[in-house]
Parts: C-alpha cells; structure tokens; sequence
C-alpha cells in the first residue's frame, strides 16, 4: 500500500477550490487598483492566493484598475550582431602587437593554449 504523500505549497484562495496557487492577488484600495502577480513567498492575511483557472477569471470592482504582469515569453540576449562585434573585438585585441623600449614590435607572449583559446598576460 503507498502512503499518500502530503500537499506542500498554498492551495487557492477561492472556496471549496482545492487546487494549488499560482498568482497572489492584492488590491490597493486608495488607488482602486488590483494587482494579480506572482505567488508571494509568504501568505499574507490580506491577499488572495488563487490558482491558474481562477486568476484567468478574475475580475475587479467596477471603475477599478487590474494589472496583471505578463513575463516576457521571449528572454532578451544577445543578438547576432553583438555575438559579432565580441568576436571582432576579441580577433582584434589577439592579433595586436606590442611596442618595447628598443621600437621592436614584438607580438605578444602566450603563457598557455588550450583548444582555440590562449592565455596573454597583461
């Protein structure tokens, strides 16, 4: 026979729901604004933990303002023109030589190589 394992989390707000939270919901009543965002690491007496189905369907009082922040779907990164200029910039600084006190150029001493990776002291 398998014990069953116990609930760990908030379960949703609204009643006789007995799915887990997602969203915590919070109203600003000096501004008439509700706020649905994330679930709040700690369970506050006046907010509103609810689940997803709920937080789709929630709804304010007449004339208040909802703000529901959306996550970007997308992860801003790098681009592929910024990809290019890091690798331009690293080609550049590697095929640099330097000056010494006689006016020799003389390239730069590689302490140690690894793949297509070295190491320049500075």
């Amino acid at each position: 026979m398998t014990r069953p394992q116990p609930r760990t989390g908030r379960l949703c707000s609204r009643v006789g729901c007995r799915q887990f939270a997602t969203k915590t919901l919070t109203y600003i009543y000096a501004d008439s604004t509700a706020v649905l965002g994330p679930l709040a690491t700690f369970s506050e007496p006046h907010a509103y933990d609810l689940c997803d189905q709920h937080s789709l369907r929630m709804s304010a009082p007449v004339g208040w303002t909802v703000i529901k922040p959306e996550p970007d779907s997308v992860v801003p990164g790098p681009t592929d023109d910024d990809l290019m200029a890091i690798a331009d910039a690293v080609r550049e600084a590697g095929s640099r030589v330097t000056p010494t006190s006689t006016g020799i150029e003389v390239p730069p001493l590689e302490i140690g190589r690894r793949g297509h990776l070295r190491a320049i002291p500075n």
